[in-house]
């Protein structure tokens, strides 16, 4: 699959775990990297030419600069099965993906967790996703043969609301912004409600994440200075560059 960017330039993914970038003008790819699980979409980001996202098995999505593909620019969590679509709003300031473990998250695009989760109890596996033209809708097609329709912000109000209306939602904006270091006001705007096989399967995630890092800080404690050799999570995906 490929995603324009530019009239001569396009990107791929291919089943062999590369992502690929080429110019119409020549036969083979000019910039290519392996990665260490496939990726099954790509979406390039509307406002700014070289970055682009990549949605892949592994639970997580990547996004690159296309100048420099050594490490991915952010790398996007909380999914809990493999991402399987991926889409930019026209704003370019957050994208939309879908993933097998029938959830469809929203993450700004500098953001490594997600700020919104949508799922049903009938929907099923997520296998593509799109923003609408103005950025208020995203749609998504899952495996139980239905499209969705969501709201990009959950709470937002449709319809053409009154003056007052207006002041308060911008108040009660206001006030998050201005209070958002405190925990609690923290806390309840990241909280989200999931389905109890995400929630469980998360829960196992991050305890075998952390069993990782234990194990990785305990060989580095207890090795030859210089021996073990740490990968950040940026680039520890990251396989092999062919030029």
């Amino acid at each position: 699959m490929y995603v324009q960017a530019e009239a001569d330039l396009f990107a791929t993914t291919g089943s062999d775990r590369s992502v690929a970038l080429f110019d119409l003008r020549s036969a083979t790819p000019i910039r290519k990297i392996i990665m260490q699980t496939r990726c099954n979409a790509l979406a390039w980001n509307p406002m700014e030419a070289f970055n682009f996202t990549v949605a892949n098995e592994d639970c997580c999505l990547y996004t690159y600069d296309m100048r420099k593909l050594t490490s991915a620019l952010c790398v996007h969590k909380d999914f809990v099965s493999a991402v399987m679509d991926v889409d930019y709003s026209p704003t370019g300031r957050e994208f939309v993906a879908g993933s097998y473990d029938r959830s469809v998250r929203i993450f700004p695009h500098t953001g490594g967790h997600s700020r919104e989760v949508y799922t049903t109890k009938r929907m099923q596996r997520v296998f593509t996703v799109r923003f609408s033209g103005d950025a208020t809708y995203v749609f998504s097609g899952s495996d139980d043969m239905n499209v969705r329709v969501w709201k990009s912000e959950a709470s937002e109000q449709l319809g053409v609301p009154l003056p007052r209306e207006k002041k308060k939602h911008a108040y009660n904006k206001a006030l998050i912004n201005r209070f958002q270091h405190m925990p609690d006001v923290k806390r309840i705007a990241r909280h989200r409600h999931v389905p109890t096989a995400i929630y469980k399967t998360a829960k196992v995630r991050r305890t075998m994440e952390e069993s990782a890092n234990r194990k990785l800080k305990n060989r580095v404690a207890h090795s030859a200075p210089g021996s073990v050799k740490v990968k950040a999570t940026r680039k520890k995906k990251l396989v092999a560059e062919v030029e």
